[in-house]
């Protein structure tokens, strides 16, 4: 998603034998890498549903749900933890992350031209 040369991402739940671009199941987050820090919201308990009936994750949203923790509450809810205290934990971290500045990282690419005004 986004426009050429400004990605964002959605996450899904996609068939493993669907085409990349093709049928989706569920939409369960979000990732915007241009904005300062980047913005990540995933519906910790469709994620975490989808994992528990046995989805599992590309590498690039394992990395994702590492930063945001959902693999560590979907380790601990295998091992028996209750989903009530796992969801109520990640809404916690959740609040506690800072807002995302609207401001893109555009002038921030090294070697830029716009920074190069910028510190002038």
């Amino acid at each position: 998603m986004g426009a050429r040369h400004q990605p964002t991402y959605r996450i899904v739940v996609a068939d493993k034998e669907a085409p990349r671009d093709g049928a989706f199941i569920e939409v369960i987050g979000m990732y915007n890498p241009r904005t300062q820090p980047e913005t990540i919201k995933v519906a910790e308990d469709r994620a975490l549903y989808w994992m528990k009936v046995g989805a599992q994750p590309s590498d690039a949203v394992a990395q994702i749900f590492r930063k945001t923790g959902t693999l560590n509450r979907y380790e601990r809810l295998m091992k028996g933890e209750s989903p009530e205290v796992l969801l109520a934990e990640a809404a916690a971290q959740a609040e506690a992350m800072p807002a995302p500045s609207p401001r893109t990282r555009i002038g921030l690419v090294p070697g830029s031209k716009a920074k190069a005004n910028a510190s002038e």
